[in-house]
């Protein structure tokens, strides 16, 4: 998976995919359903200091150079402040030197495109805190603009609820499972633990599934979608 195909003339260098919504993070680097090798962050180490070590680590287990990836996957928010983040100032460091292009797209997405369940929507959810969750709906991972239930939000749990209504729907993510009681009250069912985690591999599926929909025109202008500030920023405000 490098260079160009001889039949079709794509560019089939592989892309690197750094996902650290929450507070478990992953890197991973392939292209489309192809991955090459994924390195999960643990809970208990900080974003800052582990995301470049773990760029290193997919890179030498693949036996790829940085110099031949193709593109560069990033979670684009929301979710951790510091994590996207650190995330995203790792992704537009790499695009500006090796000139690639940059894609962008929600870690709430990221962790509905891992769930496949027919016609239900799914609805990703991350904790967000003070009673609220970062939270997206879609059916098929939202490769069309219909399938958009619920577009990219921070809500109270009960808003998100009522939005979706009496639609079939699977949850899924650390903010299902902190208020899997009252989704289950609703009628909603809730994804298992393992489900809960967005993925950088599944941003690779989504740059592959849709380019144009996370393709960054301009990185260096680019910021995340935090949709809300920062603590600190909430408390000098306050």
């Amino acid at each position: 998976m490098r260079g160009v195909d001889a039949r079709t003339g794509a560019d089939v260098r592989p892309y690197l995919a750094i996902e650290t919504s929450t507070a478990l993070g992953s890197v991973a680097l392939g292209r489309g359903d192809r991955v090459l090798a994924e390195a999960v962050v643990g809970v208990s180490a900080r974003h800052s200091e582990s995301v470049l070590p773990a760029v290193d680590f997919v890179l030498r287990a693949a036996g790829v150079e940085v110099s031949e990836l193709g593109g560069v996957v990033v979670g684009g928010g929301p979710g951790s402040f510091t994590g996207v983040r650190v995330a995203a100032a790792t992704a537009k460091g790499l695009v500006r030197v090796l000139g690639v292009p940059l894609f962008a797209y929600s870690g709430l997405r990221a962790v509905a495109a891992g769930i496949a369940c027919g016609d239900a929507a799914v609805c990703a959810l991350f904790d967000a805190r003070r009673g609220e969750v970062y939270a997206a709906c879609y059916r098929s991972g939202g490769l069309d603009p219909s399938d958009v239930v619920l577009a990219p939000s921070v809500l109270p749990i009960e808003e998100v609820l009522r939005t979706v209504g009496g639609q079939a729907a699977v949850y899924a993510g650390d903010g299902a499972l902190r208020y899997r009681d009252a989704i289950v009250e609703a009628g909603g069912r809730v994804a298992p633990a393992h489900q809960a985690v967005a993925r950088a591999s599944a941003l690779l599926w989504l740059a592959d599934a849709d380019p144009e929909g996370g393709r960054v025109a301009d990185p260096s202008d680019w910021e995340p979608e935090y949709l809300r500030a920062s603590g600190a920023e909430r408390s000098l405000g306050g």
